[in-house]
């Protein structure tokens, strides 16, 4: 690339940029002007983002820029000399020149130059209906991406109007990456991985000097150790006072004391210094964290470009006439957090312009004024950020939302009938779920709220829908202010630290041996009038057990939204504010885990990533390899019983199997299809396979097929359970490697158990 043509290419970055920034004065200054066309204050900042954008784009040749920001500078000048009155015609036709501005500065989005033509007499008509105006184009600037344009011939039966002169202002060369705020200050680029490794280097360098306070510990007993042994010294001098001594151990004696108090009081005054290093440190790496952390810190405002025009744009398309009212736009918040609240925000306006503000004629004979208002607050709460969407529609039809349920099945007629408010509300949250019985281009193929849920949980959030009928509904988000940082309370298991983060937990408690209670053959304990299972942490984390014998057992209580357990850990080590360091790409996404972090003394903790963990216990659930937490002689007694695994995908056919295996002694674990037995099998060892044939993702035939080639597996018993009796069916089993073949429809208990023991005899090893 040429000098040159580096230096266009800066100018064209620039470019881009400031329209950027004034295409946001634009439209909101427009849509402010929608509501009153007389606001002079709005009608001089559009005028003056129009010229400004008109001139930066004559600097940098693109003609078509010049085009449209002249036109439109000619209508706001006309509305601010009182010669127009701006209509909504007026206002639409301004927003499509901002749009288009934006176009011609985003070279990948350039608009073609019939676009510029049609939008040159598009205003032109506006402005004076019985004149035709030709374009401004200077001929002299160069061309940008082919957009140079010719001025389209007067009218025959009128003279062409004079072209107005380009005014001669000084325009400085604008300076290589700087820009600046509102406030004057100077803006840098910068990237986001650069900024990341500043947050992530100034965050060890935070940690590194809380790992002086041990030595600064050992110091302070130095100290103290040095002044035990002068005062020792003292004593023994004083003994020696009346005892004959030779003049060599006087002064050896002499000697020892001076050098010790002087040591003594060189270490008093390094360990003054060390102690004012050590603050000092620790002063500025807390401050060099914290600006780092606040560079990634954004207004909530920044999230909102388009919003409002957005929710002004969709209304007019539905005949809707709908209002975005915003409270707290300055309200900071980590610009990854900003940049996934975006879709979410996005799904739930088009949701409030559609589903809930009424048209103009349906809020009159309500009471209400033509216009809808659609509120959205941003607030900080307890390290949240927490985000209020209302608006004054007509609310939910939770009538229609329990037809809807009986209709897609989701709910027998007489459970439905008997759901509460809040229940029928859950279900909009479910996938493919949708009020509207025709698919538009807004709505009604049921991926609206169950992505803003999904959304939201990936940010460690919640949401919440409330709703009044006739009088609107109110969306309640919450969700972390950043994800560099996680407030966790960190554990002990298998002699390894944990962290989970507070947002999921429910409460710590120490659970007594009595306080565990098995239901339907599971382990629970009693929280706030419900059972609750108990999990073994060692188990989700795949950590060995502690050997170590407790009289009360440390429980977290997590929590996501409905769904809740009690995870059994080792030691509550206490909560910790973490900086978020995220594991390697190349490990691809760890089971149960989200992230990594460092602890006050430098060693690693990892982030327990919740949600992923509740997964893990319902997979354990429903295939019957969840361990108990039992005490050490009676996991010994387990380990002596062998193992069966039962792959069946019936409910009904595998809890039969498993209950009259556990009957006779077995140790019964159970998979819900061929995938799901093919992994238990990789990373358990069983004693025998019962397997049906016919599963979706993978047969029985190819689960048997896969374990006689495995070195490990070949020689592990297989038995088949299938529906299908016939001889061939039965030899396609026989040849794929099963030993014992049974069919259901002559199954009964005695032929199960009796070809179980005939395979690994009793239950006991």
């Amino acid at each position: 690339m040429t000098p040159e043509q580096m230096r266009d290419a800066s100018l064209l970055e620039l470019f881009s940029l400031e329209a950027e920034a004034q295409t946001q004065v634009l439209s909101a200054g427009l849509l402010a002007l929608e509501r009153d066309p007389t606001q002079a204050d709005q009608l001089e900042s559009c005028m003056r983002a129009a010229h400004s954008l008109k001139g930066a784009a004559r600097i940098v040749g693109v003609d078509a820029g010049v085009s449209v920001a002249h036109v439109m500078e000619d209508c706001l000048v006309s509305a601010q000399e009182g010669r127009l009155y701006l209509r909504a015609e007026h206002i639409d036709a301004l927003l499509q020149g901002t749009d288009l501005l934006m176009r011609i500065a985003t070279p990948s989005q350039a608009p073609q130059p019939a676009d510029i033509e049609s939008y040159v007499a598009l205003m032109a008509r506006l402005l004076d209906p019985a004149a035709v105006v030709t374009a401004v184009m200077p001929t002299a600037a160069p061309v940008m991406a082919g957009l140079a344009l010719e001025a389209p011939a007067p009218a025959l039966d009128e003279p062409a109007p004079a072209i107005e002169p380009l005014p001669a202002e000084p325009t400085p060369a604008p300076k290589r990456a700087r820009r600046t705020t509102e406030n004057g200050e100077r803006v840098l680029r910068v990237t986001a991985e650069r900024l990341n490794s500043l947050l992530d280097l100034s965050s060890k360098s935070l940690v590194e000097t809380l790992r002086l306070k041990p030595h600064l510990a050992t110091m302070q007993r130095l100290k103290r150790m040095q002044s035990n042994s002068l005062r020792a010294l003292e004593n023994l001098n004083t003994h020696l006072k009346d005892q004959a001594l030779s003049l060599e151990a006087r002064e050896a004696l002499d000697d020892a004391r001076r050098l010790l108090a002087e040591s003594q009081q060189l270490l008093v005054e390094k360990n003054a210094e060390l102690d004012e290093f050590a603050w000092q440190a620790s002063q500025r790496a807390q401050v060099l964290y914290d600006t780092a952390l606040a560079c990634r810190m954004r207004p909530f405002a920044d999230v909102l470009t388009g919003q409002v025009r957005m929710v002004r744009d969709l209304g007019r398309s539905l005949g809707k006439q709908v209002r975005l009212e915003i409270e707290g736009e300055k309200t900071q918040v980590d610009r990854d957090v900003l940049e996934k609240l975006e879709a979410p925000l996005t799904h739930l306006l088009r949701n409030a312009v559609d589903h809930g503000i009424e048209t103009p004629a349906q809020r009159l004979l309500a009471g209400k004024p033509e216009e809808g208002v659609i509120r959205l607050r941003a607030s900080h709460q307890a390290g949240l950020l927490v985000l209020e969407l209302s608006d004054d529609g007509n609310g939910v039809d939770l009538e229609k939302v329990r037809r809807s349920i009986i209709e897609r099945q989701l709910s027998p007629a007489e459970t439905a009938a008997q759901l509460s408010e809040e229940e029928l509300l859950t279900f909009l949250f479910l996938p493919g779920f949708s009020l509207r019985e025709t698919v538009t281009e807004v709505s009604g193929r049921g991926v609206g709220l169950d992505a803003v849920q999904h959304m939201v949980r990936q940010l460690r959030g919640a949401v919440v829908l409330e709703q009044t009928a006739g009088v609107g509904s109110r969306f309640h988000l919450e969700v972390p202010l950043t994800l560099s940082v996680v407030r966790s309370l960190v554990v002990e298991v298998g002699d390894e630290a944990y962290a989970f983060p507070l947002a999921h937990i429910e409460r710590m408690c120490d659970l007594e041996p009595a306080d565990i209670v098995q239901v339907e053959g599971r382990q629970h304990f009693w929280h706030e009038g419900r059972h609750v299972g108990l999990v073994a942490a060692s188990q989700l984390l795949q950590r060995p057990t502690s050997q170590a014998s407790q009289q009360t057992l440390k429980v977290v209580v997590i929590r996501e939204r409905d769904t809740i357990y009690g995870v059994a850990v080792e030691r509550f080590i206490g909560e910790r504010t973490l900086v978020v360091l995220p594991l390697d790409e190349r490990l691809g996404k760890v089971q149960d885990i989200s992230a990594g972090a460092l602890l006050d003394d430098g060693s690693v903790v990892l982030i327990v990533d919740v949600e992923d963990m509740l997964r893990s216990v319902d997979k354990l659930l429903n295939t019957g390899r969840l361990e108990r937490i039992a005490r050490q002689g009676s996991q010994a007694l387990e380990a002596a019983r062998k193992r069966i695994l039962v792959v069946d995908d019936s409910l009904t056919v595998r809890e039969l199997q498993r209950k009259l295996l556990l009957n006779r002694g077995y140790d019964v674990a159970v998979a819900v299809d061929g995938m799901d037995g093919w992994n238990a099998l990789r990373s358990e060892d069983f004693d025998l396979l019962i397997t049906d044939i016919d599963m979706p993702r993978m047969d029985g035939i190819e689960l048997v097929s896969l374990l006689r080639r495995d070195n490990r597996l070949q020689s592990l018993p297989v038995m088949v359970v299938s529906y299908k009796d016939r001889e061939e069916d039965r030899r396609r089993g026989l040849d794929a490697g099963a030993d014992y073949y049974l069919a259901k429809a002559s199954f009964h208990d005695d032929a199960l158990l009796d070809a179980v023991v005939e395979l690994i005899g009793g239950a006991r090893a």
